[in-house]
């Protein structure tokens, strides 16, 4: 792709956090805030660490905000034996830490889990959205194998010791190594995606209350599939400019996804990269470079 966007120098990231709902929310921040502003959602196993590179070839243009989820990364991580862990819940902090940094309209970045806590955010207040930047971010259930969605089904349904027990595979090491980051990618490009990955998010995961954090999220998933056409009629009647950059290489989320898109938002822009689940990580500057397109010709 040629390079006609211009760089800027970037500004410096600050680390914060917000007390919502009583609870902890770490957010990493960058640009003017007089910017437009774009929402970083991560996804699983991720946390706003994941947009570190993204950060900085933005934040010379807008304004970033990048939270972590409640249970994620270094925002608070409350007992799931106390706190049933939910998309709604997740939903319910990132709306409130939208509110509290007094955020009238922003353009939303989704990555996989950000999806279901995207679209819960976006219903809550549809007028306050600018625009949606889908990376990987199903919302239809073309963009999902029939195996993923029978494992959600299942783990939602079966909540034998048995089955639950067999969910917890899914938070393993080698899981978050290999099915997450480096399943997707090449063996010749394997060198673009940082062992800081992994090893940062399997921090987070060390004990085994933090993998039943994951592993509630997982029981809770179907739910977003029921909610799909909530999703597309959201799209259909509100038409937000949409940004669709989707790693083309992703086996769970595939391609159909974001072409699906296109029926509810014709005028999207698809953008389908030579990258995978994790897209962000191996090409963050051709995504970036999709950014500034979309932010300085769709939203003007």
């Amino acid at each position: 792709m040629a390079d006609d966007v211009q760089a800027t120098w970037p500004t410096k990231t600050h680390y914060r956090y917000a007390e919502i709902n009583g609870r902890r929310i770490f957010y990493r921040e960058a640009g003017d805030p007089n910017s437009p502003t774009i929402l970083l959602l991560h996804g699983y196993p991720s946390s706003s660490h994941t947009y570190r590179e993204l950060i900085p070839l933005l934040s010379g243009r807008f304004h970033v905000i990048a939270p972590d989820n409640l249970g994620s990364g270094y925002s608070d991580h409350p007992d799931p034996d106390k706190t049933i862990y939910t998309f709604d819940l997740l939903a319910d902090h990132v709306s409130g830490l939208i509110d509290h940094l007094k955020i009238d309209q922003y353009v939303l970045y989704m990555q996989d889990f950000g999806a279901p806590v995207g679209y819960r955010v976006m219903l809550k207040d549809p007028k306050r959205v600018r625009g949606i930047i889908a990376q990987n971010a199903n919302a239809y259930l073309e963009g999902m194998t029939d195996q993923k969605q029978a494992f959600f089904r299942n783990a939602q349904e079966d909540r034998s010791p048995e089955h639950v027990a067999s969910l917890y595979k899914h938070v393993s090491d080698e899981a978050i190594k290999y099915k997450q980051y480096l399943r997707d990618v090449p063996d010749d490009r394997r060198d673009t995606m940082s062992p800081d990955t992994w090893t940062h998010d399997l921090a987070f995961l060390r004990t085994e209350s933090d993998r039943k954090i994951q592993v509630q999220l997982f029981q809770d998933y179907y739910s977003n599939l029921l909610a799909y056409p909530k999703w597309q009629a959201f799209l259909r009647k509100n038409k937000p400019p949409t940004l669709l950059v989707w790693g083309k290489n992703d086996p769970v989320f595939m391609a159909s996804g974001a072409e699906a898109y296109l029926r509810d938002v014709p005028d999207a822009k698809l953008h389908l990269i030579d990258a995978g689940h994790f897209a962000v990580e191996e090409r963050p500057v051709v995504i970036a470079q999709h950014i500034v397109r979309f932010m300085e010709s769709d939203l003007k």
